[in-house]
């Protein structure tokens, strides 16, 4: 038994590369080529594989950290034999290391010669650069499976190009640059070898170096592909030494914790920044790949869903019936008022406790009044009906209870009084129920409200209120006239806090002490909001108003 240290093995020389997960933890068993951290630098994502097999005994790095090469990772504990695969595995860095190095020095030798026959040819700003096949090892005949662009389309550096598949693993090939797809010359299925040209990609020229395909790819797995030999270990990856060949080449690895996300490098990044687990992302990419319009849709369902859970209750949805299994059916979409209303009910009936009050007012005089106003009214080419003198016995009891005239803050931590009187009156059009409000009915004569009201019917049943004229309500009004019935709950129109329904007035017998007389009386309900309107307020609120249309005199005091 031995402890190994395990140290960040050659990473082509960059510094302070940045520890984006852990794939073990202490105690945990590792075998030959385990992953046990993912790197990632500015240009490329790696993973650290186990040169020998045993168990983690100690961790020195953590997801944040800053490394560089030859920092200590972990300890591992390991039988005697891995002694001397952890030597190979050394002796092959060495080995591979003086081959990257007279590499490097070549590739520095090529550049300096190269400006001599250059020099008369300027660079443009914007230049055309064929992105080919980088190494693929050994192996020849690599079927494409996925064009992940197309012509036109705009990539960033990282984004995946195409998907290569060999008899071992399939791989992604990442653009070395940002630019645009200018054109393509494979396409899938064709098969293709190191240095096939892939597409032409148009970029800025301070940004268009020439690529140098040297660098392994890593298959969706994160196994090396750099060897066709059946060795299938995976190597550390290792950014060039060469710094154009650096800008121009990123590493396209899947690190997931299941190792069965596919998503490129660049799609990570964006889940990690916004906080995303990409195993809970549902793909729309061809052969299941995660692109980065999946990671934002997710984010945009989860905040929306998240918002809809807080407004009120998770309600169950209804269930999905097929009618027309029963018989013949039609459906007709709903009009853009109905989507509303049907919205705004619900939303109000979810948010706000109601309670509904009923009661009757003898309405007689106030009958036998407005017929005597009729000749009046035809001169003054009005129509006079019951509602405008119940918006002025509204406002008057708004008035004289405040509660009804006002609306709960957002903060559901106080109250809003309003020192105006504006009333919103229920309209039922052709297109659906609007409900257009007469301001300062405390303010206006009942001719006065008769013009408005008849005026803002008009306008509604020809779709030709603003949106100014259906705000800024402080109660409401739905009568139901001649078509009423005996009563009905109206639903609180928010943020107000009470709303008045208006049934079909009817003639009883009364009994007034003496004897039974016919009386017309009015059924009213009225639905209030109890966070801020309780019963004894209901009741007097109530009382006020049945006594001013009982007697419409009442108004003037």
């Amino acid at each position: 038994m031995s402890i190994e240290k395990i140290s960040v093995p050659d990473i082509g020389g960059a510094d302070n590369v940045e520890v984006i997960e852990l794939c073990v933890a202490v105690g945990d068993v590792v075998a030959l080529e385990d992953s046990l951290i993912v790197l990632e630098s500015d240009k490329a994502s790696m993973e650290i594989p186990s040169p020998v097999a045993g168990t983690v005994t100690a961790i020195s790095a953590v997801v944040g950290d800053s490394l560089s090469e030859g920092d200590v990772i972990l300890t591992i504990e390991c039988e005697a034999d891995d002694d001397i695969a952890l030597g190979d595995v050394s002796n092959a860095g060495e080995v591979d290391s003086g081959a990257a190095q007279s590499q490097h020095q070549g590739s520095q030798e090529s550049t300096l010669a190269a400006p001599q026959g250059s020099e008369e040819l300027p660079s443009p700003a914007v230049v055309n650069e064929t992105i080919e096949v980088p190494e693929v090892g050994e192996a020849d005949n690599i079927e494409i499976i996925e064009l992940c662009v197309a012509v036109g389309d705009v990539v960033a550096e990282g984004d995946s190009l195409i998907v290569l598949e060999t008899d071992k693993a399939s791989m992604e090939v990442p653009s070395p640059r940002a630019g645009e797809i200018v054109s393509i010359a494979v396409k899938e299925g064709d098969s293709v070898q190191q240095g096939t040209p892939i597409l032409v990609l148009q970029g800025e020229a301070d940004t268009a170096a020439s690529a140098d395909n040297t660098q392994p790819l890593v298959s969706r797995s994160g196994t090396s592909t750099a060897d066709d030999s059946g060795d299938t270990r995976q190597l550390p990856l290792q950014e060039p030494a060469n710094t154009s060949a650096s800008a121009a080449v990123a590493v396209s690895t899947m690190q997931s914790a299941s190792q069965s996300v596919y998503a490129g490098p660049s799609v990570r990044r964006l889940s990690r920044e916004m906080g995303v687990a990409l195993e809970a992302v549902k793909s729309s990419g061809p052969r299941g790949r995660i692109t980065k319009d999946d990671v934002k849709n997710y984010v945009k369902n989860a905040l929306k869903t998240k918002a809809q859970q807080s407004v009120g209750l998770a309600l169950p949805a209804q269930p999905d019936i097929d009618f027309s299994k029963f018989g013949e059916i039609s459906v007709e979409p709903l009009s853009k008022i109905g989507k509303l209303t049907a919205a705004n009910m619900q939303r109000n009936w979810l948010n706000i406790p109601h309670v509904t009050q009923f009661d009757e007012a003898d309405v007689t005089e106030l009958e036998a009044f407005r017929g005597s106003l009729k000749d009046e009214a035809a001169r003054r080419l009005l129509k006079i009906t019951p509602l405008p003198f119940l918006l002025k016995a509204c406002s008057a009891a708004l008035k004289q209870h405040p509660k009804f005239n006002a609306s709960l803050h957002a903060d559901g931590k106080s109250v809003v009084f309003k020192h105006y009187v504006h009333i919103g009156v229920a309209v039922n059009t052709p297109a659906g129920l609007v409900v257009p409000v007469v301001n300062d009915v405390d303010k206006k004569s009942i001719w006065e409200l008769a013009k408005e009201v008849d005026e803002l019917a008009d306008k509604a049943k020809n779709r030709k209120l603003t949106p100014q004229q259906m705000q800024g309500a402080c109660f409401t009004v739905s009568s139901l006239g001649n078509i009423g019935g005996t009563g009905f709950t109206p639903i609180i129109n928010g943020p107000e806090v009470a709303i008045m329904g208006v049934s079909k007035l009817q003639t009883k017998p009364v009994w007034d002490g003496a004897a039974f007389v016919p009386r017309k009386m009015l059924p009213l309900a009225i639905s209030y909001d109890h966070r801020v309107i309780n019963g004894v307020d209901a009741g007097q609120f109530f009382t006020f108003l049945v006594q001013v249309l009982s007697d419409i005199r009442r108004l003037v005091l």
